[in-house]
């Protein structure tokens, strides 16, 4: 199954399979698809659960329970993690989880502008600022990040790439993905995909995704 996965993200930037392995802890069905890491102390998985108000400086504490926008998971860190697992503990069918394919962000934006786009973190991170770029190239492959609340530009060109991908959100069809049943699980290119949350229903705010990173996969 682990070859699977890693077949259908290459080939379409994700994969989702439902009601995979129910039962079977998170870090497990992870480590079985891939090198999970832990980007923080004790974060090896993630609790998602919707709160209508949250710490400063979060998607939670910004957003509550509205619609979160098209992102890169850290997109603000040099490396931001490769893979995102999202796996279903409770769920529903009206909160899908919406991806985009950075593939075609790109084309319409185009490589030029990418590559010369400077960006830097809304905060110093561990006591300093980095500038970035929206797209970079590398042995692995590429990885184009995007982030409208955590990376600003830092240039003419990355005020022009923000303003054009912006114009290209408006003209997407996201894909849209249910995390519903336990075990329905979720798997993303964080180097090609953007992914955002539906508005959470009245009523809904007992949904829980587990999430997990991964570093590469088997």
């Amino acid at each position: 199954m682990s070859h699977t996965f890693k077949d259908l993200v290459a080939r379409h930037g994700y994969a989702f399979v439902r009601e995979h392995c129910p039962g079977t802890d998170t870090i497990a069905v992870a480590n079985s698809i891939g090198q999970s890491v832990e980007p923080w102390k004790g974060g090896a998985v993630q609790d998602l659960v919707p709160r209508s108000s949250s710490t400063p400086n979060t998607y939670s504490g910004i957003y509550g329970l509205s619609h979160f926008p098209f992102h890169t998971d850290l997109a603000h860190w040099r490396f931001p993690p490769r893979y995102l697992l999202l796996r279903c503990v409770n769920g529903y069918a009206d909160i899908p989880t919406l991806l985009l394919d950075g593939e075609a962000i790109i084309e319409a934006v185009t490589l030029d502008i990418l590559t010369r786009a400077i960006f830097k973190p809304r905060r110093p991170r561990q006591g300093r600022v980095q500038l970035m770029r929206l797209y970079e190239s590398g042995s692995d492959g590429y990885c184009f990040r995007w982030d409208e609340v955590f990376l600003q530009p830092s240039s003419r060109i990355g005020d022009i790439a923000s303003q054009r991908i912006h114009e290209q959100f408006k003209k997407c069809n996201p894909l849209s993905i249910a995390l519903e049943r336990s075990g329905d699980t979720l798997l993303i290119d964080n180097w090609r995909m953007l992914h955002a949350r539906s508005p959470i229903p009245a009523g809904r705010e007992d949904r829980k995704i587990q999430r997990v990173y991964l570093e590469n996969l088997h």
